[in-house]
């Protein structure tokens, strides 16, 4: 009987009449685009098109109800705006508002933050060859600070950029809770990300393992995106991985991991032919990044994960996370050597390895006696 102004947007104008019955007075001050006034007279004697909706409002969608219930009875398919007009109003103004912060968050990638996010991404982008022409890439979003970046920063690139590349915006539901969902998606529309979400089953099927959850987790859904992507005609994905993800997989592996491996900029794809996986915000600090959020008062989801969400709740980081841990470690250590990120970053590009006893590459393992007597 009622109809939602969102419902209302959603319908093809060619399958409606939009009825106004408030007064000519009411009408001069503002009214619906595509509307047509009627009196409650001439809508008793309505003779129209009975294989269209009829969709009605007045000033609150109160009287507007009555008139529907009434054509209703005379076999049209009719409903009353909820709300009425002054609904389809305050719509507006949100779209407006809305609109109006998306300008202010690109301007502010382009200004304020542009020697610490812009020129920090771009140099990942040109150092990497991460975009190059012709390429279309799936955008991975999570629903977090990173990835909704990640989006911004795309668009600015498809923008601005010489080379030619097309952009999809993924969110794999890997099965959030309602409330989560629910943000993912009035954080797309607010910064007019175009995203398309498909749904899996990820977080049932890895919660069940009673063996690093995470590590399954992480593998399914970079799976499901990989075959999501290839679907769409995409040959990259890209993900939100930044400066401090780099260093902190770095130092989890020597600690936990027995062994010196980092986090590479752009890999190819181990079981999807001619995709490449790219981390376009390789270079951007995670700080620069809270400083943006903060700075247009944006919230995003944490940890989705039903597993670890009291850990990503924690704000000192306290947990069973190992990436948390790790974050406490570097927080200390950096009181006494600011530089010690940087430090860890530049050390995984120049790795010396006359100087290590062993390393691995290509699933290989070698020695450095291999080389020894021969010099």
């Amino acid at each position: 009987m009622e109809i939602t102004v969102q419902e209302l947007a959603a319908l093809d104008p060619k399958g409606y009449v939009l009825l106004d019955m408030r007064g000519s007075e009411a009408r001069e001050y503002g009214s619906i685009p595509g509307s047509v006034g009627v009196s409650p007279e001439e809508l008793s004697r309505y003779n129209g098109d009975r294989g269209k909706k009829v969709i009605i409002y007045c000033a609150r969608g109160q009287v507007s109800l009555d008139a529907a219930i009434a054509l209703r009875e005379r076999s049209y398919d009719a409903y009353s705006l909820s709300g009425g007009y002054l609904a389809w109003l305050q719509d507006e103004m949100e779209k407006q508002e809305a609109a109006a912060l998306c300008r202010q968050v690109e301007e502010s990638i382009r200004k304020r933050f542009h020697s610490k996010i812009w020129c920090c991404f771009t140099r990942a982008i040109r150092e990497y060859e991460l975009v190059k022409e012709g390429d279309r890439i799936a955008v991975c979003i999570s629903g977090g600070k990173d990835s909704m970046l990640l989006a911004k920063l795309m668009q600015e690139l498809q923008r601005h950029s010489k080379v030619r590349f097309e952009t999809a915006f993924l969110v794999m539901d890997p099965g959030y809770n309602e409330l989560n969902r629910r943000k993912i998606e009035q954080n797309a529309a607010l910064l007019n990300v175009p995203i398309q979400i498909f749904e899996t089953d990820v977080f049932n099927v890895a919660n069940s393992s009673e063996h690093n959850p995470c590590y399954l987790c992480a593998r399914m859904r970079r799976g499901y995106l990989y075959s999501k992507a290839k679907e769409l005609g995409c040959n990259k994905i890209a993900l939100g991985h930044h400066f401090n993800d780099v260093i902190e997989t770095t130092v989890m592996a020597m600690f936990y991991g027995a062994q010196l491996q980092a986090m590479l900029p752009k890999l190819h794809s181990s079981n999807f032919e001619g995709m490449e996986l790219i981390r376009p915000m390789y270079c951007i600090h995670e700080e620069d990044i809270i400083r943006w959020k903060n700075a247009h008062g944006l919230e995003f989801i944490q940890c989705a994960c039903r597993f670890t969400e009291n850990c990503a709740a924690s704000e000192d980081g306290s947990g069973n996370s190992k990436r948390q841990e790790v974050k406490l470690l570097l927080k200390r250590l950096k009181k006494d050597n600011p530089d010690i990120e940087k430090s860890v970053f530049n050390s995984i590009h120049s790795v010396c390895l006359d100087t290590m006893p062993g390393w691995k590459t290509k699933g290989e393992t070698h020695s450095f006696l291999e080389h020894y007597d021969r010099e």
